[in-house]
């Protein structure tokens, strides 16, 4: 079962507060329409509102600094009921029927979602809600938050598909909610009323949106589309979308990392350059994190790099003693390592050396975190006949980017292919991130790795 990591939870205790405000108090009731352009109200929805306007301004008044405390707002209802007989909602039902014109409706609506907040009747909010929309009378900025709040209401009641429709409205009109969750509210609607593909799509057209004008995509939208290609077990989209979540949001690469290294399943001498990347990146996160990079890194072959990450386990107290049990054996072959690697150095630079040879020059040299000398050999291997191409391009990439020379590295892990490109992806996104930190949109919304 795919793992919910990538989503973050949707905040509604946020987000729906912005349904809470009770807006300002509507035009003044007038049956006799002055001049063109101004208020007009049917003499019947005159005689029923009036009443009720006077009691809406009485209720409101006790909203002390607008603040929708409960005792505010119960004191609010009990001068509104007050004011129109006692039944406040029974008033605005009787009311409905005689709202027949565009201002009415708006008047109308207006007043009743005040009293469904100030009721907390979420039912009659929604139904003045739908009034105002309704009536044709709203301004370009009131059409996007009147949608907000009718689909933040409608996912309240769990009516998903009017949400998603409602909140749909309300991004397409171009509103921007304070809280910056309207697109993980509209994606969980989405997904409750069982139309997964519109979150998708929704996700999708935001991240090329973003990309089109040069601008790092929201988190949401890159996890949102991460979650759906790691659940259907893609690769290679996968890859993409984690790479570009981590390049923008690097606070993510364990996330990005982790979803790469479960889906493609590397074996070890490929996969040991993921956990140097999630290393270089400080993503190592738990236990499991170091045990498999030990496992990748053979203590044998490069006892100075697996001596250097049970040291920064220990000393993070992600391992314990109990954990490397050959610690001693290890670091008792890094002194001997060591002194061979002038005669290691000495033999790749032969005229006669093997690309076998140079290869494995440059693989000691990146164990022992000298960039600079694995670059030397991995650059040379790179024209030697008989020497796995995409290992060395990876490679040469890893030992460029930790040089910081980001675009000789993009350049040089363009050129992999095969199984360890999805490796070379996100070695990509960490060049392409450090050349040019993103300034990632500061509303989107704080996500776990």
């Amino acid at each position: 079962m795919a793992r919910k990591f990538l989503v973050s939870r949707v905040a509604l205790a946020v987000a729906l507060s912005s349904g809470l405000a009770v807006v300002a108090a509507t035009p003044a009731v007038a049956a006799k329409k002055e001049k063109a352009g101004a208020t007009n109200f049917s003499p019947e929805f005159v005689k029923v509102a009036a009443p009720i306007q006077k009691a809406m301004a009485d209720a409101t008044a006790k909203i002390s600094g607008g603040q929708a405390t409960p005792e505010n707002l119960a004191a609010a209802k009990q001068a509104f009921d007050a004011g129109v007989g006692g039944d406040g909602k029974a008033v605005f039902q009787n009311a409905v029927g005689t709202a027949t014109t565009p201002d009415d409706k708006s008047a109308l609506g207006s007043m009743m979602r005040n009293y469904g907040i100030i009721s907390q009747d979420l039912a009659l909010k929604q139904q003045g809600n739908m009034l105002l929309l309704e009536s044709g009378k709203l301004d370009a900025a009131a059409v996007g938050s009147t949608n907000y709040d009718a689909g933040v209401t409608a996912y309240q009641m769990k009516d998903y598909p009017n949400s998603a429709k409602y909140l749909k409205a309300a991004k397409d009109a171009g509103y921007v909610d304070s809280s910056g969750q309207l697109d993980l509210v509209l994606a969980d609607a989405y997904k409750r009323s069982n139309n997964p593909q519109a979150a998708l799509q929704m996700a999708k057209d935001d991240i090329a949106a973003a990309q089109a004008k040069g601008a790092a995509p929201s988190e949401s939208a890159l996890r949102n589309v991460l979650q759906q290609t790691y659940t259907a077990k893609q690769l290679g989209p996968s890859t993409e979308y984690a790479a570009m979540l981590a390049q923008y949001y690097p606070g993510a690469w364990n996330t990005s990392i982790s979803v790469v290294r479960q889906l493609a399943s590397l074996p070890r001498d490929q996969n040991v350059d993921l956990m140097r990347l999630m290393y270089v990146t400080g993503s190592m996160n738990d236990r499991r994190d170091y045990l498999e990079y030990l496992e990748n890194v053979d203590p044998r072959a490069f006892p100075g790099e697996a001596s250097k990450i049970m040291n920064d386990g220990l000393a993070k107290g992600k391992l314990t003693a109990a954990d490397v049990p050959d610690k001693a054996n290890t670091e008792s072959r890094v002194a001997a390592d060591k002194a061979s690697l002038a005669a290691t150095e000495r033999d790749a630079n032969k005229a006669g050396a093997t690309g076998a040879t140079v290869v494995a020059a440059g693989d000691v040299f990146l164990s022992y975190d000298q960039p600079a000398k694995a670059e030397t050999f991995y650059s040379k291997a790179s024209s030697m006949a008989g020497v796995d191409a995409n290992k060395v391009a990876l490679r040469l990439g890893m030992s460029q980017a930790l040089q910081g020379k980001y675009a000789a590295a993009q350049t040089s892990l363009a050129k992999v292919s095969g199984t360890r490109q999805p490796v070379a992806k996100l070695w990509d996104a960490y060049a392409k991130g450090k050349a040019s930190p993103a300034a990632a949109a500061s509303t989107a919304p704080a996500a776990a790795n």
